[in-house]
């Protein structure tokens, strides 16, 4: 298991030198951060030239990205152009967002999960057929849409949360972004459930179980569905990104000031520190959670060995 580990942690390395290297060439190289800096105004020749030898953009762009990796490594991942240190809005918004997608995995898991084996036992049944229907409609119906009517019939019309969220976003007030940002995943959660459960159930394992007269909540527990959840694991495991950097449409509609708000306003004013430092600690995180994912396999499967 060390070896493994090790192993994926050196895999990861280039992974991510190439993936944020990518990022800052796009960032960099399609846009002028000194002209945005300056919005309809047109800089001076003489300030925007100084400015640009202050960020090292007159550099080679290969120097610019050594410059950037050597200062993120000290925990610098420089000043946006407000003048606000870029660690200052990490530690801001991505609290909030990280909260944001705890209840959206707690969603996906509580509802997804319990859905689809239900519908995988019950195949081809009402049940099943319902479900099927509903995650359907979930899927086809654009997210911005699903969150401005739950926001007007659970937050405006019957009260029960707040339509928007206040700047400390506690748990209580995410409730209802939260099952608007899982709502799509939990549709795929609960398709995926129900395969996986319904191609298991006629596995040798499973009736060899029920032969040996066990319960059937202990089949259905220990054996089919511990079987079952390794490729909903890892779905999930690759949402948590996914959710985390997609939240912009979620955060808009219900003002949450977190990951996805600070992208899309360093995309619109073109504010290369921040999207680039915003993106970084993203990559870094759907690394880490893939790499969870690959280790909770062999305690989902005991068959499964890490050489």
């Amino acid at each position: 298991m060390g070896r493994y580990v090790i192993r994926r942690l050196l895999q990861m390395i280039p992974v991510f030198i190439g993936s944020t290297f990518l990022i800052f060439f796009m960032v960099y190289a399609l846009g002028d951060p000194v002209a945005a800096l300056f919005g309809d105004r047109a800089p001076d020749p003489a300030t925007a030239a100084q400015i640009r030898h202050d960020l090292h953009l007159d550099d080679p762009l290969w120097q610019q990205y050594l410059i950037y990796m050597k200062n993120i490594f000290i925990g610098d991942f420089g000043t946006a152009f407000n003048g606000q240190p870029v660690t200052e809005l990490l530690g801001s918004a991505y609290p909030v967002t990280i909260r944001l997608t705890v209840v959206a995995i707690i969603f996906e898991i509580l509802i997804g999960i319990p859905l689809g084996v239900l519908t995988g036992l019950k195949r081809g049944k009402a049940v099943d057929t319902g479900a099927l229907l509903l995650t359907l409609i979930v899927v086809s119906i654009p997210t911005f849409v699903i969150g401005y009517v739950l926001q007007y019939l659970i937050g405006v019309q019957l009260g029960w949360t707040s339509p928007s969220v206040s700047p400390s976003a506690p748990f209580n007030e995410l409730i209802l972004p939260g099952l608007v940002l899982a709502l799509v995943s939990l549709a795929y959660v609960t398709r995926l459930t129900r395969t996986s459960i319904a191609e298991n159930t006629r596995a040798d394992y499973v009736r060899t179980a029920v032969a040996k007269g066990l319960p059937r909540r202990q089949v259905i527990v220990r054996h089919l569905l511990r079987n079952s959840l390794i490729p909903v694991v890892t779905f999930i495991g690759t949402d948590i990104g996914a959710l985390m950097g997609g939240a912009i449409v979620t955060e808009r509609i219900f003002n949450v000031h977190g990951v996805g708000f600070q992208l899309y306003q360093g995309i619109l004013r073109n504010n290369a520190p921040t999207v680039v430092g915003f993106v970084t600690i993203l990559v870094l995180v759907f690394l880490v959670a893939n790499l969870v994912v690959d280790l909770l396999y062999a305690v989902l499967d005991p068959r499964i060995r890490y050489a």
